[in-house]
């Protein structure tokens, strides 16, 4: 009697349990998703240092956290992509929206070295707003962009005078990749320059 594999040897009935037991691929997180987890956790905490040393203080902490935890990811990112120009840096952007359109973006500019768009829709801001975190918001999300920007290239400058997080009507982001001798004399503008922190 010849020798039998062990796929020939398996039954009809092993062959459905195995079929059933096979799970659906995992959809990856959404940036939103991934700010909702980490919201749940962030704000108690600092509802908490709030308590403990003072709102301007416990905000400043956690501001100054945040940042450089989103400097190191920009300098991951530029590893993992294998570059630092204004191209790979778009492929960050667009992942930031989601599949369900958590962003709504309107490009005004893209080329080699400027990439300019408006947010118009933020579903952020309407997330940490039903979390009772709208002063949150801004410390939790959009204060990450200048650091984000800064950790994947220290040639690339963004200028934003204004976010929906803060009560304007729309996100103004202008990012310029600046040449490294005018990169130190270049004077960032913020949305802090212009509108007081929420």
């Amino acid at each position: 009697m010849p020798d039998r594999s062990p796929e020939q040897s398996q039954t009809p009935e092993a062959d459905d349990r195995a079929g059933r037991d096979e799970q659906p691929p995992r959809r990856p997180v959404t940036l939103l998703q991934q700010r909702g987890i980490e919201a749940e956790v962030l704000i108690p905490f600092i509802r908490r240092l709030e308590g403990e040393m003072g709102k301007a203080r416990a905000h400043q902490v956690a501001r100054e956290v945040i940042e450089e935890i989103a400097r190191q990811q920009g300098q991951q990112v530029a590893e993992a992509l294998g570059r630092d120009d204004l191209t790979g840096f778009t492929e960050v952007k667009d992942s930031w929206g989601g599949a369900g359109g958590d962003l709504t973006i309107e490009t005004l500019r893209q080329d080699d070295g400027r990439l300019e768009f408006n947010v118009v829709g933020c579903r952020f801001a309407e997330m940490y707003r039903q979390m009772g975190a709208e002063d949150l918001g801004f410390i939790l999300s959009c204060a990450r962009d200048f650091s984000l920007s800064e950790g994947y290239s220290p040639d690339l400058q963004l200028d934003r005078t204004q976010t929906i997080m803060q009560g304007a009507t729309f996100c103004d982001f202008r990012y310029r990749l600046a040449h490294p001798t005018d990169a130190t004399a270049t004077t960032t503008t913020t949305e802090e320059d212009s509108l007081p922190q929420a």
